[in-house]
């Protein structure tokens, strides 16, 4: 017999509260009835992004928020800084190139957070920048990356800033308000307990008011169009009706929790991970870690493809390897979401028996486990 275990940094597992009501029978979502689920799920959104003001939802992948962001803050021939640190740092650079959007892209070494000093730099040479696009947490990678900084140096050249919050939102504490950021956007399938399938994004004032000068082309992804429909809780397109039923029971449950247990929470899982993984003899890979996502170096001598495959196919544990120039290098262990201290100790334990089953032997069996334990429960 073998059961399923959903470790990978999205999609991550779905609650069943979430999973019975996206079972019921389909709402027509041009009804009273949906309107007042949509603005349960606005309102309760707010509360995750710690924003007074709008969180649009968009049908697509997290990918889809992004390019919305640009498409909808910029012009053609305008220049934007970019935080290429991973795979999905230049992913904002192809968006923003897709569009006639110049860049100026601040090269990070992957597995390094990217230093504020030299965003500066990229400003200081380029005036005329108008956004300044990266990620809290660069889920390639497990980088977390310091928002906070980066921000209030947007704030003070007078530019944008935007921020791929789709591995931190709900993950570890990114205050939209509070921090001023102009553009956040994150998705369904990470903390936010979900399918993939719904996007977000949330607009400060003097983003908006970078919108009514945009000059990229846009169709569905026109906020403007979106906004003035979700105001009367109804969406401009077509809704992913069934994921927006699972997001309001997916709300109540982290309303319930409440963000700073959720954090705390995140943070205890991480660590706990982390250090197992150190207590394998393991090296992490980023020096930046994320609370969201822990990358591991293979160790050497390990075919770094086998590692997950293995867990995934004999096993039925499923985590992530790595991406594009880390591929077969490292692998990704998650902590998202609909995630308990017994769920990170089951996929602590299979990673030590695969690596084990594959010939890396610098370890004590249960090492990681207990490691992982003394953590989760106080050391003593």
């Amino acid at each position: 017999m073998k059961k399923h275990f959903l470790f990978a940094p999205g999609p991550t597992p779905v609650p069943p509260e979430a999973s019975l009501a996206m079972a019921k029978p389909i709402l027509h979502h041009r009804t009273g009835e949906f309107e007042a689920i949509l603005q349960e799920a606005r309102e309760g959104l707010k509360y995750v992004f710690q924003t007074e003001r709008d969180v649009l939802i968009l049908a697509s992948s997290g990918t889809g928020a992004m390019e919305a962001a640009v498409a909808n803050i910029l012009s053609p021939g305008d220049k934007a800084v970019c935080v290429r640190g991973g795979k999905f740092g230049e992913r904002w650079a192809e968006i923003c190139q897709a569009y006639g959007i110049e860049t100026v892209n601040v090269d990070v070494e992957w597995g390094e957070a990217v230093r504020v000093e030299d965003v500066e730099r990229a400003l200081d040479e380029n005036p005329d920048v108008k956004a300044v696009f990266w990620q809290a947490s660069e889920t390639s990678t497990g980088v977390k990356h310091p928002t906070r900084e980066l921000a209030e140096l947007c704030r003070s050249r007078g530019v944008l800033s935007v921020v791929d919050g789709i591995t931190a939102i709900g993950v570890f504490d990114v205050k939209t308000d509070e921090w001023g950021l102009d553009v956040v956007v994150s998705g369904s399938q990470k903390a936010f307990m979900l399918p993939p399938g719904l996007a977000f994004i949330t607009l400060s004032d003097r983003a908006w008011e970078a919108a009514e000068e945009s000059k990229c082309p846009k169709y569905y992804f026109d906020l403007k169009k979106e906004r003035k429909s979700q105001a009367k809780n109804q969406t401009a397109y077509t809704p992913a009706v069934s994921l927006i039923i699972g997001l309001c029971e997916n709300l109540r449950l982290i309303k319930e929790e409440g963000l700073e247990n959720i954090f705390a929470r995140h943070a205890l899982l991480a660590r706990a991970t982390r250090e197992a993984m150190k207590a394998l003899n393991l090296e992490l890979f980023s020096k930046s870690p994320s609370e969201a996502v822990t990358a591991v170096k293979v160790p050497e001598g390990i075919d770094g493809g086998k590692i997950p495959k293995l867990l995934r196919e004999k096993y039925g544990v499923i985590i992530a390897g790595g991406q594009a120039k880390l591929k077969g290098k490292i692998f990704r262990i998650s902590h998202m979401g609909y995630v308990t201290k017994f769920d990170m100790l089951s996929v602590i334990g299979a990673v030590e028996g695969v690596l084990r089953e594959l010939g890396y032997t610098n370890f004590e069996m249960g090492a990681g486990v207990k490691r992982a334990q003394e953590i989760l429960w106080g050391e003593v």
